[in-house]
């Protein structure tokens, strides 16, 4: 039962008949105090055409708008306050949860439409740090959102696997590198042949000119080059992979920059057919249309391509690929002027699909306020922080329920899902100081604070061998409907988090949720053994619903046991 939408009805049939239903429903408000009502119509936007101020509109509204769904309506100001009858709307409400189960929130709107998204994209070679967490859970929760919209998705995993940077660890690994120590831990002692380059070469910067001669023999073919690079890549990606499947990530595109190596003469070209193609200090560069945009920089003066050109190939390729409807690019927000340039172009070009391609940026992870960087190396690794996640999760599992069967399991769901949900609370567009201790708090705000609240719904369940969904038959009491009131919210929350790219909107709802349903649970004995037992181990059970799927949108596991 959509409230605004019943709202927004009557009011539409007793009071504004030309109004759609659709625009009421976008000016109802959801109070932030319950004693002002389950909703609220402000009558600011009436003022103009009635030539009434919104609280004279509002008493002549309240005093004319009613329904048996209505138990009050008052005017408050300028707002129309609305108090819904818990028992009527609360059993319409619950019951269209339990008969939806998983389905509960569930939207059409997106049509089968096809959205890609461009995420995670670590460099081989690198180890994998907390850095690239956001790209790679953010890019996952909103995948994981658009399909709950109705949406199909292609995730690809743009791995950086070109560049000078390849040159420069060849030659580290010529020179001081133990093919036994790579073969025995490849990322760890690739990392470390890789910060000892670029020490040196502050100190030789000769050397950075030997890195740059090495990638030219990589990008001319030179058999011994490549197949150093290819081994790098493989170990790479293998340990890569262990990664994603600890999150519980998974991609349908592994195509990285070297995939691209073969299709950028045809952007060059096209630039080049079109007139676009203009030469700056021996560089080919393309203006922008907007003027605050510096031009884009298409091949160096040695004739060398760069990010742009890749990307430019790449929003080809995946267009005649998947001929998407939305191509979303996880990636953070200082290279916002790069993406920017790139639909730029690619708009001179007379691709109006360019309009369907959306940056989606997010802020840094920080290390005592800094940037982290692989390159001086300050660098905090993602694997350790998610093992000791585990560790201190299974810790205190022992502690509190020390004969839990798969305890380890648990953990890892707990552990794993703590640093989830750390990063997707926040905002995306802010930064995030990094704490390992902030990071696995399990009080408060927290995923494991949701997934014990999800745990307790399936405790009582199990205590009252609830084994198929309850009936609910409505209950009176304040403290339900307050419960019953968070969870129809879910769909619409959904729809908010999927248009606005923010994965933050589903787990500070989760959060509101999870402290509405511990109240009610303070407050009221559930398994009291009366006539009302059922219609409170249905609410249970819609609340687990909810929790189980909001988590699962956000990349996590419910642990129906911690």
């Amino acid at each position: 039962m959509d409230l605004k939408s019943i709202l927004a009805h009557e009011i539409k049939t007793q009071l504004l008949s030309d109004w759609s239903e659709e625009d009421l429903c976008g000016l109802i408000e959801t109070p932030k105090h319950s004693h002002l009502g389950d909703l609220a119509f402000p009558c600011f936007q009436l003022a103009k055409a009635l030539k009434k101020a919104p609280a004279q509109i509002a008493n002549e509204f309240a005093a004319a708008l009613s329904s048996p769904l209505f138990t009050k309506v008052e005017a408050v100001g300028p707002y129309i306050n609305i108090h819904f009858d818990g028992v009527i709307a609360g059993k319409e409400i619950v019951s269209e949860i339990l008969a939806k189960g998983k389905g509960y929130g569930t939207h059409t709107f997106g049509e089968e439409k096809t959205i890609v998204l461009d995420m995670s994209s670590p460099n081989i070679a690198k180890p994998f740090s907390m850095g690239h967490l956001r790209s790679t859970v953010i890019g996952n929760a909103i995948a994981t959102i658009a399909e709950k919209c109705g949406y199909t998705t292609e995730k690809i995993n743009y791995i950086g696997d070109w560049g000078t940077q390849f040159g420069k660890l060849i030659v580290a690994f010529k020179k001081g590198g133990d093919p036994e120590k790579v073969k025995e831990n490849p990322i760890a002692e690739l990392f470390v042949l890789y910060k000892k380059f670029h020490a040196e070469a502050e100190l030789d910067p000769a050397l950075e000119d030997e890195g740059r001669r090495a990638f030219k023999l990589l990008e001319d073919g030179d058999e011994e080059v490549t197949e150093l690079w290819k081994w790098f890549k493989n170990e790479s990606l293998l340990a890569f992979k262990s990664i994603y499947s600890l999150l519980g990530v998974e991609f349908d595109s592994y195509q990285g920059e070297a995939f691209f190596n073969d299709k950028m003469e045809e952007v060059v070209s096209l630039l080049r057919e079109n007139q676009l193609l203009e030469e700056s200090q021996g560089a080919q560069v393309v203006r922008m249309e907007d003027g605050n945009l510096p031009p884009c920089l298409i091949t160096k003066s040695d004739g060398a391509t760069l990010y742009a050109t890749r990307d430019l190939a790449a929003a080809l390729y995946r267009k005649r690929q998947y001929d998407f409807d939305e191509a979303l690019y996880i990636v953070g927000q200082e290279q916002t002027i790069h993406f920017k340039q790139v639909m730029n172009v690619l708009k001179q070009l007379g691709y109006d699909w360019a309009d369907d391609m959306k940056h989606i940026p997010f802020g840094l992870y920080l290390k005592d306020g800094k940037k982290m960087s692989t390159r001086k190396g300050r660098v905090i690794l993602l694997e350790e922080v998610l093992q000791e996640a585990i560790k201190m999760a299974e810790e205190n599992i022992k502690l509190k329920n020390p004969g839990l069967e798969n305890a380890h399991v648990v953990a890892r769901n707990v552990g794993v899902g703590a640093i989830i949900f750390h990063d997707l609370k926040n905002d995306r567009l802010n930064d995030i100081e990094f704490s390992l201790d902030h990071m696995l708090t399990f009080e408060g705000e927290t995923g494991p604070y949701i997934q014990y609240t999800y745990a307790r719904t399936q405790s009582l369940l199990r205590k009252a061998e609830v084994m198929s969904p309850m009936k609910f038959e409505g209950l009176a009491d304040p403290e339900s409907w307050e419960v019953i009131k968070q969870l129809r919210l879910f769909p619409e929350i959904i729809e908010k988090a999927w248009q606005h790219y923010a994965p933050s909107i589903i787990a500070k709802y989760l959060i509101d949720t999870s402290q509405s349903f511990n109240r009610y649970y303070g407050k009221t004995k559930i398994l009291a053994g009366d006539s009302e037992q059922d219609s409170r181990l249905a609410l249970v059970q819609a609340v687990g619903i909810v929790l189980s799927e909001g988590l699962r949108l956000l990349g996590m596991k419910s642990p129906s046991e911690m």
